[in-house]
């Protein structure tokens, strides 16, 4: 690896490193518990596959197509990122401890790498697979995909540069996932 590409990564985890010590020490009482138990209740694509379901029951013909390409989206994309990324990219999680973020925060910290976020590139994968169908349901998606992916550093197992590359991916493969789709049934 070049200096001047060496330097500029180093700089780039200096800063990801320093917004994740702003986040871990600002106080934020009255957001704890709620972002806690919103990281929590994103496991396993759970609050994906809730809306999904709604989506399904109550949103018609193209309510139930959204939630297969919502779905369908997230599949591909935690199977890449799982399967593939992580396994690549190995980053090392955060030290929430050695920043003090506050133990009323803390979820279970996962074993596997923390780049990129799967989380945030599940939530994103939803809210883009299902925006294809649905484009007036895109954005509040995306805004809980947003808020998801904010909860995974407030609550310590993430930095922020891995949620955005979470995001990144995760809208990336739902539109090429939504893609073939497209092609499959066309």
């Amino acid at each position: 690896m070049s200096a001047p590409r060496s330097a500029w990564l180093d700089d780039l985890k200096r800063v990801d490193t320093a917004v994740y010590a702003a986040i871990a020490t600002t106080p934020t009482e009255t957001l704890d518990h709620g972002l806690r138990r919103l990281s929590h209740a994103a496991n396993y694509s759970r609050l994906s596959i809730g809306a999904a379901a709604l989506l399904s029951v109550f949103g018609g013909r193209d309510g139930r197509r959204a939630a297969v390409e919502g779905l369908a989206s997230v599949g591909v994309t935690s199977a890449v990122v799982n399967q593939v990324i992580k396994r690549l990219a190995t980053r090392r999680r955060p030290d929430r401890e050695g920043h003090e973020v506050p133990g009323v925060r803390h979820v279970a910290m996962p074993s596997s790498a923390s780049f990129p976020s799967g989380h945030s590139a599940a939530a994103f994968a939803f809210a883009t697979g299902v925006g294809h169908t649905l484009p007036d349901a895109a954005a509040p998606l995306r805004g809980l995909a947003a808020v998801v992916a904010y909860s995974r550093v407030h609550t310590g197992v993430h930095y922020p540069g891995d949620v955005v590359a979470g995001a990144l991916v995760g809208t990336i493969l739902a539109q090429v996932t939504t893609h073939a789709l497209d092609r499959r049934s066309g």
